[in-house]
């Protein structure tokens, strides 16, 4: 199981890393979640530059993908060597984005028909790119998820853990990382979010 997170130059690390932690609390041998970037380092937006664990070329053997997000998003969306590269397939991989990366989305045709969460900055973008935005955390639509607000991250990420090792990995993974005093309610608050957009039954990607 590969989980591609997609970071760009100027990403916020809000988006990438929060999902990076929450994922990697499943402990499994198969398991690997990357930075996917399409240099070996990137910089944040306030100056964090980590190195590449994955590469664009590994995107179609992904199983799951988080589009991250970011200050240079509208910069992605109009650099055809990046965009070409991002081939993403609904049909067989979980998709997220984050943020600015729902206009990613939008820009590669993958949120036709499909309303979309992101940032309020983002917001109008989206919007103009023709896919109509929600104002709500989360939202998904069979293989593809969106999120808004930086700490809606936690949501994405247990989407794609519920999606392929069930329900009660996804409330482990979230009870592991929530405040003290406060897990209970953190953990309902998050299947509260993820839990209309589950299918009836938790499945891998590839056999969703």
């Amino acid at each position: 199981m590969h989980i591609a997170i997609l970071t760009f130059q100027g990403f916020n690390e809000l988006d990438s890393l929060v999902a990076l932690g929450l994922l990697n609390r499943i402990k499994k041998q198969d398991w690997r979640v990357t930075l996917c970037c399409p240099e070996s380092t990137v910089t944040s937006m306030n100056g964090v530059t980590v190195h590449r664990q994955s590469t664009l070329e590994e995107i179609p053997t992904a199983d799951a993908v988080i589009v991250g997000s970011g200050i240079k998003t509208r910069e992605i969306v109009n650099d055809s060597e990046i965009m070409s590269a991002l081939r993403l397939d609904p049909s067989r991989q979980l998709i997220g984005a984050q943020c600015s990366g729902a206009l990613i989305l939008a820009k590669l045709g993958l949120l036709a028909n499909v309303p979309a969460c992101t940032d309020l900055t983002t917001k109008p973008w989206v919007q103009e790119a023709g896919v109509e935005v929600l104002n709500q955390p989360f939202y998904g639509s069979g293989n593809i998820a969106t999120a808004g607000g930086c700490f809606a991250s936690q949501y994405l990420a247990a989407w794609i853990i519920a999606r392929t090792e069930g329900e009660k990995a996804a409330k482990d993974a979230l009870h592991y990382v929530a405040p003290v005093g406060e897990k209970d309610e953190y953990v309902s608050r998050a299947m509260r979010n993820i839990g209309p957009y589950m299918p009836n039954k938790a499945m891998h990607a590839t056999n969703a």
